[in-house]
């Protein structure tokens, strides 16, 4: 194999992928990236059995070929290469040269057959699934969905549905949902070419999606069947596999009436909590007392000290008072990506309901924490 390319395109490509890549495993592949020259473009992978990125670039072959590398080594190469242009060559015996102007390494690559490889059946799933769904939908506006809901993904082993997000569509509208058992984030947003899709996809790769995403334009392509989902943008392809457990039926807990709300500025509010949250520590861990009447007030009294602040809001309905943890709503704040939020609250130990002031986009729940006096 040999073969010339831009150094920043490969660079770029190499950290796209080994966000797939197994940092320490018994099989030395696993730690790798698999290259392949073909066709007038290198095509470079990074799989870890359960999400697998592959991307391409374009380069002058010279011989194709494929072989593996271990993955930061060879970021850490071609990320310091003084030179624009990569000369890499691989001989038979996996001896490897890579040089850019004066430097030049040489390194031993691994058989590109001990790589293992992406499911076909995910890779062609138009092909090959009778009951596979696809959709489209705007980069931006996924990304956006993500950085949404993500935070409220469990963060624990207990029910493996919790430590994914779930995607659903229905008439053309994509919705995720993310949950830990004391909060839920929703966020819902338009579809275009949309099939009806029910599935939990794991946090890594939703993670990953959004930070490959970037600030890139265009539409993401998403494939599922039973087992794998499928997600193509800018020369990128995202296996996952799914997550195969029943997701909580989230609508049965968005309803009820509520008989206090108030509309906050979110930036004053997330200060105010912020302040309140200096005398909270992993030791000290009492909740905030949020009074929800003509001003919201929030105090907080630990053995470090007390604080009481006070911030303007819209109030409509009868005083209330609702224990918080200031971690939970400080997360939803920092997440919802408005001005201005509606608070709704139905009671004490209700949940708490945050929506943006204008719109639908998203809806957030948070459990109140009771009081122990």
């Amino acid at each position: 194999m040999k073969f010339f390319c831009d150094r920043a395109q490969l660079t770029d490509a190499i950290a796209g992928v080994a966000k797939a890549v197994t940092q320490k495993s018994s099989v030395p592949a696993l730690e790798g990236i698999l290259f392949s020259a073909e066709g007038g473009r290198l095509t470079v992978t990074g799989y870890d059995l359960e999400i697998g990125i592959k991307t391409s670039i374009e380069a002058r072959i010279k011989d194709e070929g494929a072989a593996v590398f271990n993955a930061k080594l060879i970021g850490d190469m071609i990320k310091r290469m003084p030179e624009d242009e990569i000369e890499f060559s691989c001989e038979q015996n996996l001896q490897t040269t890579v040089k850019s102007g004066i430097t030049e390494y040489n390194i031993t690559g691994l058989p590109a057959k001990d790589y293992p490889e992406l499911p076909s059946a995910a890779l062609n799933l138009k092909e090959t699934s009778d009951n596979a769904a696809f959709a489209t939908v705007d980069c931006v506006e996924f990304k956006e969905m993500i950085e949404t809901v993500i935070y409220a993904v469990s963060q624990d082993d207990k029910k493996p549905a919790n430590n994914g997000t779930k995607f659903e569509i229905e008439d053309s509208i994509i919705t995720m949902v993310a949950l830990d058992g004391f909060r839920l984030a929703v966020c819902s947003k338009k579809a275009e070419k949309a099939d009806d899709m029910n599935i939990v996809i794991p946090a890594k790769t939703v993670n990953e999606l959004a930070k490959i995403i970037g600030d890139n334009d265009g539409a993401v392509e998403i494939s599922t069947n039973n087992r794998y989902a499928v997600f193509t943008f800018n020369n990128y392809t995202i296996i996952s596999r799914l997550i195969d457990d029943i997701f909580l039926d989230y609508k049965k807990t968005m309803g009820g009436e509520f008989s206090t709300s108030a509309v906050v500025d979110v930036k004053r509010f997330n200060s105010a909590i912020e302040r309140a949250s200096l005398i909270i520590t992993e030791r000290l861990k009492n909740p905030l007392r949020i009074t929800f009447d003509k001003d919201l007030t929030v105090r907080c009294q630990t053995e470090l000290g007390t604080v009481v602040d006070s911030i303007e809001c819209e109030f409509e309905g009868a005083e209330m008072e609702i224990g918080f943890n200031n971690r939970f709503l400080l997360d939803a704040l920092r997440h919802c990506g408005c001005d201005k939020v509606k608070i709704e609250l139905s009671g004490p130990l209700s949940p708490v309901k945050i929506l943006p002031a204008e719109g639908d986009d998203f809806t957030y729940l948070v459990m109140p924490v009771r009081f122990k006096n």
